[in-house]
């Protein structure tokens, strides 16, 4: 199994399949790399090289011994592209994995081609100036939750990234077969700092220098990042595409996959002008 090591001792491990123009999936808080099983076959079926790693203390990548931060998640991303010599790279991040990439941007600007965030938002919690995350209480909440029932409270979450209706039982069967029956949850202690990045990190400043082609998919009825904060980073991000799922929450490359998997192909498509 392919793993890379990192500059703190961790083993990161990818799935890494298909030939071509490279695609970078990074997955979201407490999942992993199977969260993007109904893209992988397609788009490797498609011409491209689709790669996607686990986040250290999630999957079967390791904790190092200074445990998940986000900029040793950035960091780990960056060795990644090192180490599989990765350039002309689209970046697709989803949720944690849409502040992952926003954070690795500086360091990864020369190796990329563009970035599409997934239900992404630059600033998890509400501040002054910024109306467009949840309120602080949200993820202390959440913590008091993880330590009282860890397994209950990961499954309501998991949950409510759907809203009513959004999933069928054949959609719901297939999601449980496909991504959760074979993957894990990380360790307590790695959701709750991970937890812990999502109410703290602020990635606003840096987005007005993104001078690449970004594409924003947002469900439109995203009750974990709102849709006004995909709003806010079109306004803030020069050029950048904004694309609603209809009827659609936090996940809807799971709930909806062959409308995700058209319209991000058809951004790709646009970034490397393969029409």
């Amino acid at each position: 199994m392919p793993f890379i090591e990192t500059f703190d001792n961790a083993r990161i491990f990818y799935e890494d399949q298909g030939s071509g123009p490279p695609l970078v999936f990074i997955h979201g808080w407490s999942m992993s790399g199977r969260a993007w099983r109904f893209q992988a076959e397609p788009f490797a079926a498609a011409g491209y090289r689709v790669i996607a790693p686990d986040l250290r203390g999630h999957g079967q990548s390791t904790v190092p011994p200074g445990g998940v931060t986000l900029q040793g998640c950035a960091e780990d991303l960056v060795t990644l592209f090192s180490e599989l010599a990765l350039s002309g790279v689209v970046l697709i991040g989803w949720s944690l994995g849409a502040l992952v990439s926003l954070a690795a941007f500086p360091r990864l600007r020369s190796r990329l081609k563009g970035m599409a965030l997934v239900g992404g938002t630059p600033r998890f919690t509400a501040t002054d100036g910024y109306p467009h995350g949840l309120p602080p209480t949200e993820p202390k909440g959440m913590g008091v939750r993880l330590r009282r029932d860890f397994h209950k409270t990961m499954g309501e979450f998991f949950r409510g990234m759907f809203v009513s209706g959004e999933l069928s039982r054949q959609q719901e069967n297939r999601i449980a077969r496909e991504i959760v029956m074979g993957g894990r949850l990380p360790d307590p202690d790695v959701a709750l700092s991970t937890l812990a990045i999502l109410a703290s990190a602020d990635l606003r400043a840096g987005l007005g220098a993104i001078d690449l082609p970004v594409m924003l998919l947002h469900g439109s009825l995203d009750t974990v990042c709102p849709v006004t904060a995909a709003r806010y980073m079109a306004e803030q991000i020069p050029g950048a595409e904004l694309e609603l799922l209809d009827g659609c929450g936090h996940a809807p490359f799971m709930s909806h996959p062959d409308e995700f998997n058209r319209r991000l192909g058809g951004f790709l498509e646009r970034v490397h002008d393969r029409h």
